[in-house]
């Protein structure tokens, strides 16, 4: 595999002082802590070991890694087993993506009160959910209907997105269809 012309280290690198000239205030301690990490991923700042080839005893410098869960190079083999692993998890149905999004002007608000208010989001979009999978007349078209069975539902709670934005929701990963009364069976 090749590496490529530009990585997220080498822009952090290129470009971070002035960034942090600029928004070095609006930033949290952990957000800090991760950009000092990626741009020392790999560099002497962090050491290094000496790798040798045990056939033709060739030697190269290894520069350690930061390991920090954010960077990019560290993570994407931790990342590929991960989700090599959910989907062996997965069910043979069709599934829906479901995200209850907050309005943009209240995000500011979550980010101070993260732990109360994150905690609100999740537990209202699970009773929505409940509400709705327990509503045979629901309002619904019958086939959305369906994805509403949390019996046989997968929920991925997550306010991340792989860009750096600044949206914040519960996204869920809903299995359309679920058990029925009979617990051996399943419909879609």
């Amino acid at each position: 595999m090749t590496r490529p012309p530009w990585e997220v280290a080498d822009i952090i690198r290129w470009a971070g002082g002035k960034f942090l000239e600029r928004y070095c205030d609006s930033l949290t301690w952990t957000q800090l802590k991760v950009l000092r990490a990626i741009a020392r991923c790999r560099t002497a700042a962090l050491g290094g070991h000496r790798d040798q080839c045990v056939r033709c005893g060739h030697q190269a410098i290894s520069y350690n890694s930061c390991r920090n869960r954010h960077c990019p190079k560290c993570q994407t083999n931790a990342r590929e087993k991960w989700l090599c692993a959910r989907r062996r998890e997965l069910l043979p149905v069709c599934y829906f993506h479901l995200v209850f999004s907050v309005p943009h002007a209240l995000v500011p608000l979550i980010w101070q009160n993260k732990r109360y208010l994150f905690g609100l989001l999740f537990d209202a979009s699970a009773a929505t959910l409940l509400e709705v999978a327990a509503d045979p007349l629901a309002s619904v078209p019958r086939s959305a209907s369906l994805a509403f069975c949390i019996r046989g539902d997968r929920l991925c709670s997550d306010t991340r997105t792989s860009t750096v934005s600044y949206r914040v929701g519960d996204c869920r990963l809903i299995t359309r269809g679920g058990s029925a009364r009979h617990p051996t069976s399943f419909y879609q």
